[in-house]
């Protein structure tokens, strides 16, 4: 009998990835050690260590490393992490803004330029609203925790103005204190949720706007990815076929789930009524898997960070992908 091969997999503890986890769903030819971890904690890993055998990534630092030919890993679309971004953009509430053109000139906090959730963010507000990167004054560093850089080395152009912040202040602190005028983060700041009543979401009503955004462009924005250590690849090159399948199989198996209402699987009391509403307005399969699948969401994020000076040449999903899975995606 002949040996599986053994990897690790580090990825947040998603239901779309549980499968996987508990094994209920094999990666053809391997034993998995899966490693749940937070996604901050994946990437400062994976890009500054290499620890992992197969990992989530951020879209946005793959990217950048990609770009400059420097990427170790290679990726497969298995898009294990999604989220409209409307509801991330904080303002002020005694700044005057009430709509994103009152951003223009601003002074706005975010804890990396080139985190994946503020690159739709900035792609969306100058796609929709004319708010060019330029117009806004950066400032980045840790949200809740003093210390935090770019996980990757960045070098802007396009006449971007981003400055980090002092090594021993939060940007939270900062925006309570008033020294910022806007946040834009993947994580609901901690005044916010305390109630702040100077605090308050750009977009207060971000479902109805995220609904509008999605029927008009039929960007259901991608986050994450997941990569492959390209030495692994070498010699094992039907890896990413072997991974990529069983990663839309745990996927299949999620949204199966989420209907089930004998016992169910979410602690939410209508969540097979929300599903089914999903299903209803962007279709069955809302949570795509594919390069042809999420052609234009994949060329719409490749384009923003070539335009906001984040990628050095604008890539194409040829150099970002495993070349197998081309085909494969069409299952």
């Amino acid at each position: 009998m002949s040996r599986k091969l053994k990897i690790t997999i580090a990825c947040g503890n998603y239901d779309r990835v549980a499968a996987i986890k508990d094994g209920r769903v094999e990666v053809e030819g391997c034993e998995v050690i899966f490693l749940p971890m937070e996604p901050e904690e994946v990437f400062f890993r994976a890009f500054r260590y290499e620890e992992f055998d197969v990992t989530e990534l951020s879209f946005s630092s793959t990217m950048i490393v990609t770009a400059r030919n420097e990427c170790p890993y290679v990726c497969i679309p298995a898009f294990v992490s999604r989220v409209f971004r409307h509801s991330g953009i904080y303002i002020r509430t005694d700044r005057g803004i009430k709509m994103p053109q009152d951003l223009k000139g601003r002074l706005v906090g975010i804890p990396e330029y080139q985190m994946t959730a503020p690159v739709w963010m900035r792609g969306m507000l100058e796609d929709e609203y004319g708010v060019k990167p330029s117009d806004i004054h950066w400032r980045s560093g840790g949200q809740e925790e003093a210390g935090r850089d770019e996980r990757t080395p960045l070098v802007l152009k396009n006449g971007v103005d981003l400055q980090p912040i002092a090594n021993d202040r939060t940007l939270v602190e900062m925006f309570e204190k008033g020294e910022l005028d806007a946040l834009m983060t993947a994580r609901a700041p901690s005044t916010f949720l305390k109630g702040s009543p100077t605090i308050a979401r750009l977009f207060p009503n971000y479902r109805e706007v995220e609904r509008a955004y999605w029927r008009k462009t039929k960007y259901f924005p991608i986050m994450h990815l997941m990569g492959i250590r390209k030495t692994l690849v070498d010699q094992y090159p039907w890896l990413p076929s072997s991974l990529y399948k069983a990663f839309v199989k745990s996927k299949e198996i999620a949204m199966r789930e989420v209907r089930e209402i004998a016992a169910l699987n979410v602690t939410l009391p209508w969540v097979e009524a929300e599903a089914l509403e999903t299903m209803d307005f962007m279709g069955a399969d809302y949570w795509k898997y594919g390069i042809h699948e999420c052609a234009h969401e994949i060329e719409a994020i490749t384009r923003y960070s070539y335009n906001q000076g984040l990628s050095s040449r604008k890539l194409t999903a040829q150099d970002l992908f495993h070349k197998s899975t081309f085909e494969i995606s069409k299952i």
